[in-house]
């Protein structure tokens, strides 16, 4: 014969384990599967984005205002002293690297439909080197930078136009600053919703309890109003 089966130093039985109501098992790490992939995502979509910052050298060299200088037998000096060339070069590219971060940020949000944190950071990694690489396109692109040789080549009293240069090294931003509002507007606008957060596995029993719960008659709900204090005018 055999002992019942008793709990040992009249301790109550353990209850049964429902698979049900235990967590999920994480087993992809912390980040698990689905981080890696927009890790991917973020590093490839940062470096198509960069790479655009040739186009924006190209258009910068075309586009931008040339500063003409002219040069004697010793010195080499501004053709025209009250010129705003140097500003207008600094406007040019503000305005194109800026433009450049709404169409590329636009392209992608075309094709990806989401946001997310990896997302933003590759458009604006991506755009700080593309601004960076477009700016050393358009110097490259533009005349020599060497303007002592430059004018020794043209000869005394004849105008060139000097190397493109950006003064103001904070044109450089206009690219990520104009991708992230690019991108909060978008997700605002077109993004989708955000998903409704999960009941908790303990509360579900109560929910369905709630919802299986048999709607009182409409005679027994006037009679329970009809019951009620009249409320003070």
């Amino acid at each position: 014969m055999t002992a019942p089966l008793t709990p040992r130093d009249n301790q109550p039985p353990e209850e049964p384990r429902h698979p049900e109501a235990a967590p999920a098992a994480d087993h992809g790490g912390l980040g698990g599967p689905e981080l890696a992939r927009e890790l991917r995502e973020g590093a490839l979509i940062a470096l198509l984005v960069a790479v655009t910052g040739v186009l924006l050298g190209l258009l910068w060299n075309w586009l931008a205002p040339h500063v003409p200088l002219i040069a004697d037998t010793r010195n080499v000096y501004l053709k025209n002293t009250e010129g705003e060339e140097s500003i207008g070069a600094d406007g040019t590219f503000l305005l194109l690297a800026f433009a450049f971060g709404v169409l590329t940020t636009a392209a992608v949000f075309l094709f990806r439909r989401r946001g997310g944190i990896p997302l933003v950071v590759a458009l604006v990694v991506g755009g700080l080197l593309g601004a960076a690489l477009g700016w050393l396109t358009g110097m490259w692109l533009g005349p020599t930078p060497d303007v002592a040789e430059h004018a020794k080549q043209v000869g005394p009293g004849v105008a060139f136009d000097g190397p493109l240069r950006l003064q103001a090294k904070g044109a450089l931003l206009a690219w990520p600053i104009g991708a992230m509002l690019t991108q909060l507007v978008l997700s605002v606008l077109f993004g989708p919703p955000d998903p409704e957060p999960e009941v908790p596995y303990w509360l579900q029993g109560q929910q369905e309890q709630q919802e299986q719960q048999p709607e009182a008659p409409q005679w027994l709900r006037e009679k329970h109003d009809d019951r009620r204090p009249p409320s003070e005018g």
